[in-house]
C-alpha cells in the first residue's frame, strides 16, 4: 500500500471544505491523501476548531501582525516540518508568499465560489462573489478548482463544475449550492493529484475542465427538478418563468 499524500489545509473560516477533506480521507487508511496540518489566518476560527477535533495538527498564522517576511519563513517552515506534499487553500482570504508558491508549484490548489475566470481577483471571496454574479444578470456560476500561482485565482484550472442562479436568488442562498458543489469537487481534485498528478493539469485547449466529476453531465431528474424550481419561482414573482437552467448533483 503506498504512502499516503500528506495534505495542509490553509483557512480563513468555518472549515467546511476543509471537513470534506477530512471525511473523505482521514477515516480510510487506504485513501491515497491524508489531511495532516491545518494553518488558520487567525486564532479561534472553526477550521482550527475542526482540525483540533479530528486529531489534526493546528495553528494560527497571523499575516498582519507578523509581518510578510515572517509570515512566509513561518508558513514554509511549517509546511517543511509535517512534510507536506500537497497545499490546499479552502477559504484562505490571503495572497500566499510568492516563495512558498514557487515551492509548492503543481502542488498547491485552490477552490474558488464561481467560475474561473469570471469573479475573481484581489477582494472576490465569499458573499462578494455570489453578490457580484447576480448583479451581472449571469444565469451560471459554480466552483473551480485551480492551481496556485503569485496571482489571485489566475493558475490553471484542475476542475469547475455549473451551479444555476434561479429567480430570486440572494448571495446567501446561491452560496449555498455552490458550497455543496464545492465539497464534491475539491475532494475529487485532491484524489486525482495524489494519485497522478500530472493528469489533473488543465489541458490548455479546454475552456472549462469537467474530468473530476464522475458525470460528464447532470441527471436529467436534476434537470427536471431545476426547471421545476425555475417555473416555481418565475410565478411566485408574478412574472413569467425564466428559461430553464440546469443543475448538477
Amino acid at each position: 500500500m503506498s504512502t499516503p499524500v500528506r495534505v495542509a489545509v490553509l483557512a480563513s473560516g468555518g472549515g467546511t471544505n476543509l471537513q470534506a477533506l477530512i471525511d473523505r480521507f482521514n477515516a480510510e487508511p487506504s485513501a491515497p491523501a491524508r489531511v495532516e496540518l491545518v494553518v488558520g489566518s487567525r486564532p479561534g476560527i472553526g477550521a482550527l476548531q475542526r482540525a483540533e477535533r479530528a486529531g489534526i495538527h493546528a495553528l494560527a498564522l497571523e499575516a498582519r501582525a507578523l509581518g510578510p517576511e515572517a509570515f512566509g519563513q513561518a508558513l514554509a517552515e511549517a509546511l517543511q516540518t509535517h512534510r507536506i506534499g500537497l497545499v490546499v487553500l479552502a477559504g484562505w482570504l490571503q495572497l500566499v508568499p510568492a516563495e512558498v508558491v514557487r515551492g509548492y508549484h503543481g502542488r498547491m490548489i485552490n477552490i474558488h465560489p464561481a467560475l474561473l475566470p469570471a469573479f475573481g481577483g484581489h477582494g472576490m471571496y465569499g458573499m462578494r462573489v455570489h453578490r457580484a454574479v447576480i448583479e451581472s444578470g449571469a444565469r451560471v456560476s459554480g466552483a473551480t478548482v485551480h492551481f496556485v500561482d503569485e496571482r489571485y485565482d489566475e493558475g490553471a484550472i484542475i476542475a469547475q463544475w455549473p451551479v444555476p442562479v434561479l429567480p430570486g436568488d440572494t448571495p446567501e442562498s446561491l452560496a449555498a449550492r455552490v458550497l455543496a458543489v464545492e465539497h464534491r469537487i475539491l475532494p475529487l481534485a485532491v484524489e486525482a493529484l495524489a494519485r497522478e498528478p500530472a493528469t489533473a493539469a488543465r489541458r490548455e485547449d479546454a475552456p472549462l475542465a469537467f474530468d473530476l466529476v464522475e458525470a460528464p453531465a447532470p441527471a436529467d431528474a436534476s434537470i427536471h427538478r431545476t426547471m421545476r424550481l425555475a417555473h416555481a419561482a418565475g410565478e411566485a414573482d408574478g412574472g413569467e418563468p425564466s428559461e430553464p437552467v440546469s443543475r448538477s448533483e
